[in-house]
């Protein structure tokens, strides 16, 4: 059975679980860990998976959905066109459906703005500048092209800033469905949040729980709440995300918390606030993923290229 989770309703009508599975490793593959983590989280309820061509391990996904038993409609699927794609989305979108071996794939998201040259290695290659006219716009265009095909049901972004949406939106024909950022009580990105919220897209959290960074886990409050709800640390984040009405997409290869991570807790308004006020703490506004170069780039671009309001480190500039 699926886990009883909120179910969230894209603009276009299109519902979603709010929690789903990360399925980024830590480096690109994963293999058969991949799948089993995937069969896991299928049989402990999860209804909603999220990779990435860039992930390298879409084919593991694909057949963990096939062999599940499930009915193919009962489960949400993410994918992702690679920074090295743009300009050239209809290769890659073809190469991921063949990998993961699906009828359709629910949702497909422009992983990052920047548009990158494909270099031998993970994730390594040059940037092309951001420009008058960024790349992104075409290639968003050209993403639009691929729901006449009936291969994907909505389309997205991911790491788009209020910035980067407002260069992109006024050229839309179709709004994107969501916007996957990086989101966690050290960056709640509030003003983003609103921003999207305005134009009907919806925010999904990757690293919610702070890609393996214990910086919030540790913190007093949080632990505090923990214990009142006998719960853990990451059942009060991973709550507090969906009590936001956001999509939340925790990873977890270990059994015991791939359940604990899809059962939620209902926080208090006083415990959602607690959270809710976390980053305003010394040192706390701030991301914890490991992207940042140490020139204040992250894949290229500059933070004010990307229009991320951050400096040296991920370091929210209040």
């Amino acid at each position: 059975m699926a886990a009883p989770v909120p179910v969230l309703t894209f603009n276009n009508g299109i519902k979603v679980p709010s929690i789903g599975l990360g399925c980024w490793m830590g480096a690109p593959g994963g293999g058969e860990a991949v799948e089993r983590m995937c069969k896991t989280a299928l049989q402990t309820g999860y209804r909603h998976l999220d990779t990435a061509s860039g992930y390298n391990n879409e084919e593991y996904v694909g057949r963990a959905v096939r062999e599940s038993g499930i009915p193919r409609e009962e489960i949400f699927v993410v994918t992702k066109l690679p920074p090295w794609g743009h300009g050239k989305v209809q290769q890659y979108f073809d190469a991921s459906f063949k990998a993961l071996g699906l009828d359709y794939i629910d949702l497909y998201l422009m992983h990052f703005p920047q548009q990158m040259t494909e270099e031998p290695g993970p994730w390594r290659g040059t940037a092309t500048p951001h420009g008058e006219n960024p790349q992104f716009i075409q290639t968003w265009k050209e993403m639009e092209k691929l729901l006449e095909t009936g291969k994907v049901k909505s389309i997205g972004v991911s790491n788009f800033s209020i910035k980067t949406l407002r260069e992109l939106l006024p050229r839309c024909t179709v709004v994107p469905v969501t916007n996957q950022v990086e989101l966690h009580p050290c960056l709640p990105s509030s003003e983003l949040k609103a921003f999207c919220e305005e134009r009907g897209i919806i925010l999904t959290a990757y690293s919610p729980l702070g890609k393996g960074k214990t910086v919030f886990f540790t913190d007093p409050d949080i632990k505090s709440i923990a214990e009142k709800y006998s719960a853990t640390p990451a059942q009060v984040v991973i709550s507090w995300g969906v009590q936001r009405e956001t999509i939340v997409i925790p990873k977890s290869e270990t059994p015991e918390r791939i359940k604990q991570n899809i059962t939620l807790v209902k926080l208090s308004d006083e415990d959602v606030k607690t959270v809710d006020e976390l980053h305003q703490k010394p040192g706390m506004h701030r991301s914890l993923a490991n992207y940042h170069a140490e020139d204040g780039t992250v894949f290229g671009w500059s933070y004010e290229e990307l229009g991320w309001p951050m400096s040296k480190g991920g370091v929210v500039v209040e």
